[in-house]
């Protein structure tokens, strides 16, 4: 049996502790993406140079069709995935150890929370973390300073509303608001048009 490395450990969900012989590992990609973030947020970039930096965050080339306003925060950056047309607002953060994929046409209003990393309740283990990814889903709304919590999935055509914390998974077509987040409504194929 092979042993997975602390990445694939990590996006597997198991307890990581600063102690993890491999803790140096997540360490440094860390630090390469603080200084691809400063880079980011430093100064005016046209569209272009700015899909160009998020490229060289992630290590994947976005779409042409990509857009985001900076500024815009992450603790790791590897683990994003965007598709095309999506839309990050200004002021989001992204703690993306868990793994995030925003799919097609996803809109990401200012202030918008993906956290992917937790820490155990136990005060002996706290500074330890455990991930869970979050994806969103195509055609998906999540409004301004809106947090999604480890683990959730936002469904096709869903709307997150402002200031919500998503703490479970949201079906399809469905409004949410509140904290924590409950179903407000459903969308209608009227209500798409």
């Amino acid at each position: 049996m092979v042993d997975l490395d602390i990445f694939e450990r990590e996006r597997a969900g198991q307890l990581i502790g600063l102690d993890d012989p491999e803790y140096y590992k997540i360490g440094a990609l860390i630090t390469e993406a603080q200084k691809v973030i400063a880079e980011i947020n430093t100064g005016y970039h046209e569209p272009s140079v700015i899909r160009r930096l998020f490229s060289k965050l992630t290590g994947v080339d976005v779409d042409p069709s990509f857009w985001l306003l900076p500024p815009f925060y992450t603790d790791f950056g590897k683990n994003i995935r965007v598709g095309k047309d999506v839309f990050i607002n200004h002021c989001c953060e992204f703690m993306d150890r868990g793994g995030i994929l925003l799919e097609d046409n996803v809109l990401i209003g200012p202030k918008v929370n993906l956290i992917t990393i937790n820490h155990p309740t136990d005060p002996a283990r706290r500074r330890s973390t455990y991930c869970a990814p979050i994806t969103i889903k195509r055609n998906a709304w999540v409004g301004a300073a809106a947090s999604i919590m480890p683990g959730v999935t936002i469904g096709e055509n869903s709307i997150v509303a402002a200031n919500s914390v998503v703490t479970k998974d949201i079906a399809p077509n469905t409004v949410v608001g509140g904290i924590p987040a409950r179903v407000l409504k459903t969308i209608d194929a009227i209500d798409a048009e």
